[in-house]
């Protein structure tokens, strides 16, 4: 009897000692997955989209615009309301075959703009139209901690739209463990590179509908509104240098 009184006194003392832990994990493991879109590539960003290409680019290279177009499962997903669907089109050629490539950025206010992601990201999808030429594209992501990752998404060797996808891995540091560092993982552009025996005369690729799939709730903590306090010179608070010049007065 003694002893299973010992037990289940233990087995209590044992919860108690635990519960800190679970709720500390339940708070953690909190999840909200949400899904944003970074652009629509209508034209009505708060940023604009720039072409950069390698040494060998043809004379009137690279050309890019918005024209009217839309992905045909993306046309039941559009609201009455919203003008005409336009796509991000470029095109580019080069002077010879070899390790050409080409990038598409965003710009904002004359200069590279990074995009901030929301939360820890799972993935990144967006639709793209290819020519059916063998060039690959990937996708470039600054991490929190300054790094620049390049993700391959596919090959261009298909006609018309596609929808493709890129899972982040859980390695990528997508918020700093510093207090003053960065929350978030920043989207850099596109990157296409042609295969060294595919011509490379006039290609042609449109964009539409970016978006991402994130959990934004992933790296909010109990406190999290003080990581960025701002602290005054002299190491005191308003309040406490008030009362100090209030008492020096008396």
């Amino acid at each position: 009897m003694k002893k299973g009184v010992v037990v289940f006194i233990n087995v209590v003392l044992l919860l108690l000692l635990c519960m800190p832990a679970f709720s500390q994990t339940a708070q953690q493991t909190q999840r909200s997955v949400e899904t944003f879109i970074v652009d629509k590539f209508d034209g009505g960003s708060e940023w604009s989209w720039e072409v950069a290409a390698s040494r060998y680019i043809a004379d009137g290279y690279p050309k890019q615009g918005f024209f009217e177009g839309i992905p045909s499962s993306l046309k039941y997903l559009r609201g009455k309301e919203e003008s005409d669907p336009q796509v991000l089109g470029v095109q580019v050629a080069f002077n010879r075959k070899g390790d050409n490539w080409f990038e598409i950025y965003p710009v904002k206010d004359g200069e590279p703009y990074e995009i901030p992601f929301i939360g820890t990201v799972r993935q990144i999808d967006f639709w793209v139209w290819g020519a059916n030429y063998l060039y690959y594209l990937d996708i470039m992501v600054r991490d929190a901690e300054g790094r620049v990752h390049m993700f391959p998404v596919c090959n261009m060797l298909f006609d018309g739209w596609r929808n493709v996808a890129v899972n982040i891995p859980g390695w990528i540091r997508q918020h700093s463990r510093l207090s003053t560092g960065s929350d978030s993982m920043y989207f850099l552009g596109f990157r296409i590179r042609t295969n060294p025996d595919e011509y490379v005369d006039q290609f042609t690729v449109f964009f539409d509908q970016m978006k991402y799939t994130t959990d934004s709730l992933a790296y909010i903590f109990d406190g999290y509104e003080l990581k960025g306090a701002e602290f005054e010179d002299g190491g005191g608070s308003s309040s406490s240098n008030s009362s100090s010049r209030a008492s020096e007065g008396k």
